[in-house]
């Protein structure tokens, strides 16, 4: 669970809390050049990439998970529909969270630095396993029996031959950060707005979802795995809360009166023979009265 306030939509954002610009650009360029260099040294593996894909998949049957070729048959009734699913897999991806972070920065700053540190985390994480853990996606097992939808409706960002493709590592399907950064953009974008269709940005991670599953780049078990990821990375990382702004009290607190409160209290001088009494009185020209008050006795 997120604990976790959004802000008033028509509030104005805390500049304070907005980290510098060039600062910010230079840190989020250096840790994408980071992880495709990190990828790239993750290629290669491809005896231990396809071993580690018969494993994945021998369990998802064992453990009954849907068939990822049940949704690429749902795709593969219509080309506008197949086409629509791979045109969404290289093209939304890197640019919603791109401008998820760039919303954030001018709009709600506070939530923009949490999100920012939540994407590094899982990013991190992702790339380790990546490195520990290569994995062929389901397109290339002859078991699953899928079709790569890219490479035969189009568009696709990958090259024909996977093990030299230059561009992009093709065995780091686990886990899917396509999956992830979608599901991080939908969260951030509901906790930091108030809007009662706020909702309606879960549609991102599951459509990203049916996309990554059908067109055969990913399997269920790529999903799991960055959801676990991401639930750590927000148990680990809380959003941090700014503090409540408390409304002055009417009245003072026990035993020391505020100036200018409501009440005060005088010590009015008592008959000879008789003890000094307290009187509580109304404000500082009561006071003022009762004084005068005792001199005249």
């Amino acid at each position: 669970m997120i604990h976790a306030r959004s802000e008033p939509a028509d509030r104005e954002p805390d500049s304070s809390a907005r980290p510098p610009l060039v600062r910010e650009f230079l840190l989020v360029a250096g840790l994408f050049l980071v992880y495709k260099l990190g990828r790239q040294a993750a290629n290669g593996h491809v005896e231990e990439a396809f071993r580690n894909a018969a494993h994945v998949w021998d369990f998802e049957r064992a453990v009954r998970l849907p068939d990822e070729g049940a949704v690429q048959g749902v795709l593969l009734h219509s080309e506008t529909l197949i086409h629509a699913a791979n045109t969404y897999y290289a093209t939304v991806h890197f640019p919603a969270t791109v401008l998820f972070l760039v919303w954030l920065y001018w709009r709600r700053p506070r939530h923009y630095v949490w999100s920012r540190r939540i994407l590094a985390v899982l990013t991190g994480a992702a790339l380790a396993l990546h490195l520990l853990f290569p994995l062929a996606p389901p397109r290339m097992l002859d078991a699953a029996a899928l079709v790569d939808t890219g490479q035969v409706y189009g568009p696709t960002v990958y090259g024909n031959t996977p093990s030299t493709d230059s561009m992009a590592n093709q065995f780091a399907a686990m886990p899917s950060l396509h999956f992830g950064w979608a599901v991080m953009v939908a969260v951030g974008l509901i906790v930091a707005t108030r809007s009662r269709w706020r909702w309606l940005w879960l549609l991102h991670p599951l459509v990203t979802l049916l996309v990554i599953v059908g067109t055969a780049n990913h399997y269920w078990l790529d999903a799991i795995a960055v959801s676990a990821l991401l639930a750590v990375a927000f148990a680990a990382l809380r959003l941090p809360r700014t503090a409540p702004v408390r409304a002055p009290l009417p009245w003072p607190s026990p035993g020391a009166p505020a100036a200018g409160s409501a009440f005060a209290t005088a010590r009015v001088p008592a008959a000879a023979g008789s003890r000094t009494r307290t009187t509580p009185v109304a404000g500082a020209a009561g006071a003022r009265t009762l004084a005068r008050s005792g001199a005249r006795r």
